[in-house]
């Protein structure tokens, strides 16, 4: 939409950019305790994208069979604002949508399919992870410290230097102010103070 995007839609393959990354941490996952503890990833809009990087690594990592069947919430505005439904129903994750609208799957919030979810199954989930907005993310952190999950987020935030030199990307934690860039962009969600 801005002019990064922009002078990025106009590089063709073969052409070379300047970067740097990757920059931070990413999502971390231990073996469950007990059997029948699948993860959930929840996503709201752009958020998808880090998730589907996770599950394949989860997949293809050989973890699925420790973790069982990845339960994956989509949420967008509307069905034709949903992402890579298909790809991760190939990677042979459980896919449910919400959309704001109700044009696809549940009406409502992913949090709202997620407290749904949640008091429909009969154990509890290993973890979950989320990415989307931060109103999203907020409201995930509620819920599961209600239900006691453990919970991992990746937070979206305006990036100045990309490593932590000039502290455009803080966030408030319980420990103090931590940088996206470098201290995440995934942080335990109880960690993180809204």
């Amino acid at each position: 939409m801005g002019r990064g995007s922009r002078l990025l839609s106009q590089k063709k393959p073969g052409d070379y950019l300047d970067i740097i990354g990757p920059l931070g941490n990413g999502f971390t996952f231990r073996e469950p305790r007990t059997e029948n503890r699948e993860p959930i990833l929840i996503a709201g809009g752009m958020g998808i994208a880090p998730l589907f990087f996770l599950a394949e690594s989860l997949i293809r990592g050989k973890r699925s069979s420790a973790y069982g069947k990845i339960q994956v919430l989509i949420g967008a505005k509307t069905k034709s604002h949903i992402l890579c439904e298909k790809d991760f129903k190939k990677l042979g994750c459980d896919v449910q949508i919400a959309t704001d609208d109700g044009s696809k799957g549940f009406k409502g919030r992913a949090t709202d399919l997620l407290k749904v979810l949640l008091s429909t199954i009969d154990h509890r989930p290993s973890t979950i992870f989320s990415c989307g907005p931060k109103p999203m993310l907020k409201e995930l952190i509620r819920i599961t410290g209600q239900y006691s999950i453990p919970s991992q987020i990746s937070l979206e935030a305006h990036m100045a230097c990309g490593i932590g030199a000039c502290l455009g990307c803080v966030v408030n934690t319980k420990a103090g102010y931590k940088r996206v860039c470098k201290d995440g962009p995934v942080f335990s969600g109880d960690e993180i103070t809204w």
